[in-house]
């Protein structure tokens, strides 16, 4: 075992403060480098972004990725236009910001599009926001999904922009099957006793399986709303254009559990 970078560290850090609390400073800057990995002095002067960068950074890398992600399987598809399209009425985009999702999402569809570049640009902006990359993701999904089907080259696609967003692959297979699940249930409507498939949707949705407890399911529902609460949203960085979505969301996370809730 490397123990150098410690001791190092540690004998620096005390001639330098004169103190232990510098010689366990120097010891544990010594143990990242034992580690193999540098210490990234950037992350105590990291650059803070208004609210402002941030929903543009969102706005802008939604719809060039959309536009990567459409183009994966080496063609746009009728079904992809009409998402993005109508993803864009969604958001009731007029004017200068429509322009700016057509043109973003023209650019992503280009070959040569450095995806992970702008990936990255993407995370530094909206920090470790761990729910607003899901909402991210999530998008991502539904255009890929747009035509009805998933395969290989859109599906490495996402597993490509999960990995720069540092989303195990495990919770992507997951998202994707509560997404798709969630495409259904939304289309198949929630009023009435619920069909097999209409109530297996409903319990995919929530990321949940029939053989969880009342009190499992309800915490993964609130766990859920949590996550895809508007004004949450909103203040971690999410374009009040998109707010509409994220409603739209948490609106179907209710439905599913209303569902699952009555039928039990």
């Amino acid at each position: 075992m490397n123990v150098w970078g410690k001791i190092l560290g540690a004998l620096f850090g005390f001639m330098l403060s004169k103190s232990i609390l510098g010689a366990l400073l120097g010891a544990w800057i010594g143990h990242r480098f034992d580690k193999g990995l540098s210490f990234d002095f950037s992350d105590l002067s990291r650059k803070q972004y208004t609210d402002e960068e941030k929903q543009q950074a969102f706005f802008e890398t939604t719809f060039s990725v959309m536009g990567y992600v459409a183009k994966a399987n080496g063609r746009v598809t009728s079904e992809e236009i009409a998402f993005a399209t109508a993803y864009m009425d969604k958001l009731s985009l007029k004017g200068e910001m429509r322009q700016q999702a057509q043109d973003s999402f023209r650019e992503g569809k280009m070959a040569g599009f450095p995806l992970n570049e702008r990936l990255k640009a993407f995370v530094r902006k909206c920090g470790s926001r761990h729910d607003l990359l899901l909402m991210f993701l999530e998008i991502q999904i539904q255009v890929a999904f747009a035509d009805g089907t998933l395969d290989e080259s859109e599906r490495a696609a996402l597993h490509s922009i999960a990995k720069v967003l540092r989303i195990f692959a495990r919770d992507l297979d997951k998202l994707l099957e509560m997404i798709i699940a969630g495409e259904h249930f939304h289309q198949q409507g929630g009023r009435g006793t619920p069909s097999k498939h209409q109530l297996d949707n409903a319990y995919k949705v929530l990321g949940c399986s029939e053989d969880m407890t009342d009190q499992e399911i309800k915490k993964a529902y609130r766990k859920l709303m949590s996550q895809h609460h508007p004004d949450k949203l909103i203040a971690k960085g999410l374009p009040p254009e998109m707010m509409e979505v994220a409603k739209q969301k948490a609106q179907d996370i209710q439905a599913a559990y209303e569902v699952v809730t009555n039928y039990r």
